[in-house]
C-alpha cells in the first residue's frame, strides 16, 4: 500500500515495508533507540502484517530511507507501535507525513481510537501527537529501558468526520 498524496517534501514517498527495508530500518532503529528492536522482532511484526494485524511503512526522500513507522490492530483500535525518523532527517516533516498515512489507514479500516506510548522526555513527539489529537491518559512506569516513563495516548473518534477534518488541517498546514 502506498498512499499517494501531495507532500509537504519534495520526493518524499512511503510504501509498506518489506523484509528487504529492513537492513536500513535496523540502521536507523539503533541510531535512535538504547534498546532497539532487534531484526527477529521486525521479521516477526512483518509475519504480522500479512495476517492483517499490523502495518508498517517506510519512508524515502529521493532514494533514501529517512524514516519507518507502524500499527497494530486489536479490534476497533490502531496502535502506533513506532515512528522513527533518521536524526539527520528530524524536524523536516517526515513524523507528520507518516503519521497522515498511518491515521488515514486506521480511519479507512475502521478504526474508532488509536494509541501510543511515548518517552516522557520526548516533547517533540508529544507535540505531534497532540496536533493529531492524541491525549495523555496515563503513565506507564518505566517503560523504556526500566528507567524512563512512557506517556500513554489516545485519540478518539478516529472514524468521525471531525477527525477526518483535523488530518485535512494537518495536510493543509504542511509546511
Amino acid at each position: 500500500m502506498s498512499f499517494m498524496r501531495e507532500r509537504a517534501i519534495d520526493a518524499l514517498t512511503t510504501e509498506t515495508m518489506r523484509r528487504r527495508h529492513l537492513r536500513r530500518v535496523m540502521d536507523i532503529e539503533e541510531q535512535l533507540y538504547p534498546r532497539p528492536w532487534t531484526h527477529r522482532t521486525f521479521v516477526s511484526e512483518l509475519q504480522q502484517m500479512r495476517a492483517g494485524s499490523r502495518y508498517y511503512l517506510v519512508a524515502y526522500v529521493g532514494d533514501t530511507m529517512v524514516g519507518y513507522g507502524g500499527l497494530m490492530f486489536s479490534g476497533d483500535d490502531a496502535h502506533v507501535t513506532n515512528v522513527a525518523v533518521d536524526p539527520a532527517y528530524q524536524g523536516r516533516g517526515v513524523a507528520t507525513e507518516m503519521m497522515l498515512d498511518l491515521t488515514l489507514l486506521a480511519h479507512d479500516r475502521g478504526c474508532t481510537a488509536m494509541t501510543l506510548e511515548v518517552r516522557h522526555t520526548n516533547t517533540a513527539a508529544q507535540n505531534l501527537y497532540r496536533r493529531f489529537g492524541f491525549v495523555p491518559a496515563g503513565i506507564r512506569k518505566k517503560y523504556y529501558e526500566n528507567t524512563d516513563d512512557a506517556i500513554i495516548m489516545w485519540a478518539h473518534g478516529v472514524d468521525t468526520p471531525e477527525f477526518m477534518e483535523r488530518i485535512q488541517l494537518i495536510e493543509s498546514r504542511r509546511s
